[in-house]
């Protein structure tokens, strides 16, 4: 009999919260037709707001601290992998190897203190902080049924005593409901009126705490660690005073054709060397390395010619294997610089000038074709006279210090390695 008599009881339930779900819908229906008024509380609606902002916030920022502390795992572990091919790499006849281990050691026990103190100060904090949202989010949906059914009970009864047969039970019932409901739903509202703005205003406390926590226990961490890379760095100073014959030093690229360029500009210097003021030299005697049968580019009907259909167009300096005077003038003629162009003269960079480098390291030539550079000099770049020439990780250039007193390319120019520079223009 008791059994049935639960079995019963809480069939009677399901029965009456299936009826309350749908009173209540029947209500919002009606409310949203314009048929029934709905109780409004602009104040409250605005502590939900704030309410689900602040809740959007917490959550967001719980994410990206778990990014963070993913992130520091990470750097403990790259770390670590790093710390541990120095061992490797150490030899055990090297001096200062033991404090190069301990070192590894405390930078390790650093990065996981650092984790640790992280999860414990804000990320527990944090769960900690958006832990209490779920039940007031559940108390604020509970607050909007039971004003549903405040709502209800109240177009209830007022349904019955304004009906033109009233029946006195019915409307003493449904006052009874009326205030039952009315009562339960205020308790909830109550609650929640002072629970909402004192969490909303709690924000600023939490958020100020946590990101000192978080500030102060990455400085620290960032101290410790510095001390920790500066008694490593001892550590690699006293190594290289003890074979400092061996450093390491920049190498530029070695060069397959040393000598040519060298006595290409032999050549060129030789009684070969045209007169001044002639734009288009003779080209080299028959059989020397470097005749070239002679091609002028002047004003002269070959280049007026070559832009007639079938004609094929002169390839850019940079591209052609043309003698340096005949491809300084061509560019020349293409930019208007020659005598009876139409554009400026640019007398402040080399002909063919392309971009200008720095040196980043000390260089010094290996043979009389190279330029020697100081960190710092600043290098004008040409092309090759004869791209075929250029090796690979080298390029032609003239130093602006010596093209700014001489303004003379064939005397300045030279070769260096790209490596030992740094574009900057």
């Amino acid at each position: 009999m008791a059994e049935m008599g639960s079995k019963g009881v809480t069939a009677g339930k399901i029965a009456s919260n299936m009826q309350k779900k749908l009173t209540r819908a029947q209500e919002k229906v009606l409310q949203k037709l314009g048929k029934a008024d709905e109780t409004k509380d602009e104040q409250f609606e605005q502590c939900v707001q704030n309410f689900n902002k602040q809740l959007n916030e917490g959550t967001r920022l719980q994410k990206d601290l778990r990014t963070y502390l993913a992130s520091v795992k990470a750097m403990h572990e790259a770390s670590k992998k790093l710390n541990e091919c120095l061992q490797e790499v150490y030899e055990p006849d090297w001096p200062g190897r033991d404090e190069a281990n301990k070192i590894a050691e405390n930078n390790d026990l650093l990065w996981m203190d650092y984790h640790q103190k992280l999860v414990d100060q804000a990320l527990l904090t944090m769960d900690t902080y958006l832990g209490q949202f779920p039940d007031i989010k559940s108390r604020i949906a509970k607050r909007g049924r039971k004003l549903v059914d405040y709502d209800s009970a109240r177009h209830h009864y007022e349904s019955l005593q304004t009906a033109k047969k009233k029946d006195e039970a019915k409307i003493a019932k449904a006052e009874e409901e009326l205030i039952k409901a009315q009562k339960v739903f205020e308790e909830m509202n109550v609650d929640l009126q002072e629970e909402l703005p004192s969490l909303w205003n709690s924000r600023v406390g939490f958020y100020v705490n946590t990101f000192q926590s978080i500030a102060g226990l990455e400085e620290n961490f960032h101290k410790e660690m510095s001390k920790l890379n500066q008694n490593l760095n001892d550590v690699l100073i006293s190594l290289e005073k003890q074979h400092g014959s061996n450093t390491f030093t920049i190498k530029a690229q070695p060069r397959k054709k040393t000598k040519l360029f060298s006595r290409l500009r032999r050549k060129k210097n030789s009684d070969n060397t045209p007169a001044k003021g002639n734009k288009s030299p003779s080209p080299p005697p028959d059989g020397s390395p470097a005749a070239t049968p002679e091609i002028r580019v002047n004003h002269e009907p070959e280049l007026a010619n070559a832009a007639t259909p079938g004609a094929a167009l002169p390839k850019s300096p940079s591209q052609s294997s043309l003698p340096a005077v005949v491809v300084e003038t061509f560019s020349a003629a293409v930019n208007g610089t020659v005598d009876g162009g139409s554009g400026a003269a640019r007398l402040d960079l080399p002909p063919g000038f392309m971009f200008k480098v720095q040196a980043q390291h000390d260089y010094i030539a290996t043979d009389t074709d190279e330029l020697q550079l100081k960190a710092g000099d600043v290098v004008l770049v040409v092309p090759f006279q004869n791209p075929e020439e250029q090796d690979e990780g080298w390029l032609m250039g003239v130093k602006e210090s010596d093209w700014n007193q001489h303004k003379e390319l064939e005397k300045c120019r030279g070769v260096f390695p790209e490596n030992f520079t740094e574009r900057v223009e």
